[in-house]
């Protein structure tokens, strides 16, 4: 007997997206975790709009790669943002879960907003905490920076990537 919420192949799917997302991640470290921060795999957050499976993914691959950030020296913020940011990961995942029926031309264009306006004030603020300068135009400098880079990546790449599995029919076959 199979349990709705847990199977195999939600496993597997939460690990492709985990797996997905840290190489993502770790391939683009220089503007993954540098002083000006885009997380260009944070785009794969409109999957949890697809299918449950991609938030213990995304959220794992947040951890995961953070982890490997601070291992390879090159993750600016350090150890907090293995918290804060698995943590600010798992929420957005959630929020765009919840929000995925809300759609502009059949796109969950609402779903797309949560990662890019918490990972903005979440890394905006720790890289500010981490900055030699710690003052408002700093912090809305990091906000506004980090606000700009996650719309390009949640909002452009993210929309993209849900119409191409949605018509593709592969948005099925990840949520059976």
């Amino acid at each position: 007997m199979k349990s709705a919420r847990f199977s195999t192949r939600r496993l597997v799917t939460a690990a492709l997206i985990a797996a997905l997302y840290t190489a993502l991640t770790v391939c683009l470290a220089p503007i993954s975790f540098g002083a000006a921060q885009c997380r260009v795999a944070e785009a794969l957050t409109v999957l949890a709009a697809i299918t449950p499976a991609a938030i213990p993914g995304l959220t794992v691959g947040c951890l995961l790669s953070n982890l490997l950030g601070i291992s390879l020296g090159t993750a600016v913020i350090g150890f907090p943002d293995v918290i804060i940011g698995s943590l600010t990961t798992l929420v957005a995942a959630l929020l765009t879960r919840r929000w995925r029926s809300c759609r502009l031309w059949g796109l969950p264009v609402l779903s797309t907003l949560p990662p890019v306006v918490l990972n903005a004030l979440a890394v905006g603020t720790e890289l500010t905490l981490v900055s030699p300068v710690r003052t408002l135009p700093v912090w809305l400098l990091q906000t506004g920076l980090v606000a700009a880079g996650q719309a390009v990546a949640c909002i452009g790449g993210g929309l993209l990537l849900y119409r191409g599995l949605t018509v593709s029919g592969l948005a099925n076959r990840l949520d059976e």
